[in-house]
């Protein structure tokens, strides 16, 4: 639509142009895009960043400290009061809300989500590693769809997501939640 000679282009469709932009202009610029919003110059890349994204498992301490292991997502309490209250009263159980038990199958679908995060996308070879199955044997109903839709790719060793699939990723993430 054309008003007042300027062109009006729907609100999304301006974000995803100015993405591109934006992405051409980091590149020319010496910038690796290693994240679908993120990029750095080699070697400055966030490590918290890609630990999460490949679903790395870590350890948070003190009150309102967040940690991730063996499939369970847990925090400590907030007050740091209490917090310490509770370890003087020997009873630092209290301080660990529980807020996510992971089976294997939530595992797999997460780590897919997440890797797909990044531009590398998933590495096949490290899902078989880590749950001891082919990607594609586990998930080739949503694998099939999203690369009919011209969603994901497969290059290689890696499944990741097309530009099409970075501009569309929440319906591709949505296959796997």
């Amino acid at each position: 639509m054309i008003t007042n000679n300027i062109i009006k282009l729907p609100e999304e469709k301006i974000e995803r142009e100015m993405y591109w932009y934006v992405k051409q202009k980091l590149e020319k610029n010496g910038y690796q895009h290693y994240e679908i919003s993120n990029y750095a110059k080699p070697g400055f890349e966030s490590k918290h960043n890609l630990d999460c994204w490949n679903q790395k498992e870590y350890l948070g301490f003190g009150a309102a400290a967040h940690s991730y292991t063996d499939g369970c997502r847990y925090s400590n309490i907030a007050n740091v009061n209490e917090y310490i209250k509770n370890y003087e009263m020997e009873k630092q159980e209290d301080n660990i809300i529980i807020h996510e038990k992971q089976d294997k199958t939530i595992m797999a679908k997460e780590y897919i989500l997440l890797s797909l995060r990044t531009i590398k996308g998933c590495n096949k070879n490290e899902f078989y590693k880590k749950f001891g199955y082919e990607i594609e044997k586990g998930f080739i109903k949503e694998l099939e769809k999203l690369t009919n839709n011209g969603l994901l790719k497969t290059d290689g060793e890696y499944i990741s997501l097309t530009n099409r699939g970075i501009n569309l990723a929440n319906l591709v993430w949505e296959e796997f939640v």
